[in-house]
């Protein structure tokens, strides 16, 4: 959970609790099993963020639970030529690595920021899959033939390559950029479990 307005607050069976304000992250690992609660303490003004579910690898299913709070304090912040901010919350980006760590699929997880007229080239690692949402303004992904514009609030799903280009030709713009290591496993599902088979699925409400 990326909050960019307002607060929420965590509380899960293994005794964590955490207070989500502006600019924080919280990264749960569910593992073998954790229920717990998010509820917003906001009480006038926007409240907005993002959650982002991962799938855990067949043989990490059943590790034990684990929780990362990050404070915003704690988040980096690559000040570029031109304006650019890119905030770095899981991975690396232009030396910098962001606080999130020990995550299976090797994400990477960036805020950028790029004011009217300026453009970004971002390194993703070659065999990811990644996707580009824009929250504030639109951007323009790729270069000169096969450059496309994406609005706010549309998703984009980039094809497999070294890097992805970013402008900002029609005003201020701001977007996620997030990409991680594809499992190619099978995905069974049901409620609020995840695993490989069905079999898997009866067996995990059994032992809930």
């Amino acid at each position: 959970t990326y909050m960019l307005a307002g607060r929420m607050r965590h509380g899960d069976n293994q005794g964590n609790v955490g207070l989500l304000r502006p600019g924080s992250v919280q990264w749960m690992t569910a593992g073998r099993g954790i229920i717990h609660s998010e509820m917003p303490e906001q009480e006038e003004g926007l409240i907005q963020g993002f959650q982002l579910w991962l799938n855990l690898p067949a043989k990490d299913k059943m590790t034990k639970p684990r929780y990362q709070d990050i404070d915003p304090e704690a988040i980096p912040v690559v000040e570029l030529p031109d304006g650019i901010q890119v905030k770095v919350l899981v991975g690396t980006f232009n030396g910098v690595e962001g606080p999130v760590n020990k995550v299976a699929t090797e994400p990477l997880y960036l805020d950028i920021a790029l004011p009217a007229g300026t453009a970004l080239s971002v390194p993703v690692p070659e065999a990811h899959n990644a996707f580009a949402y824009p929250f504030e303004g639109g951007v323009t992904i790729g270069e000169a033939a096969n450059a496309k514009a994406i609005a706010r609030g549309e998703i984009a799903v980039l094809g497999l390559g070294g890097s992805v280009s970013f402008s900002a030709d029609k005003g201020p713009a701001r977007l996620i950029l997030v990409a991680g290591k594809p499992l190619r496993e099978p995905v069974a599902k049901y409620g609020p479990f995840v695993m490989n088979t069905a079999e898997e699925i009866h067996q995990a409400i059994a032992d809930y």
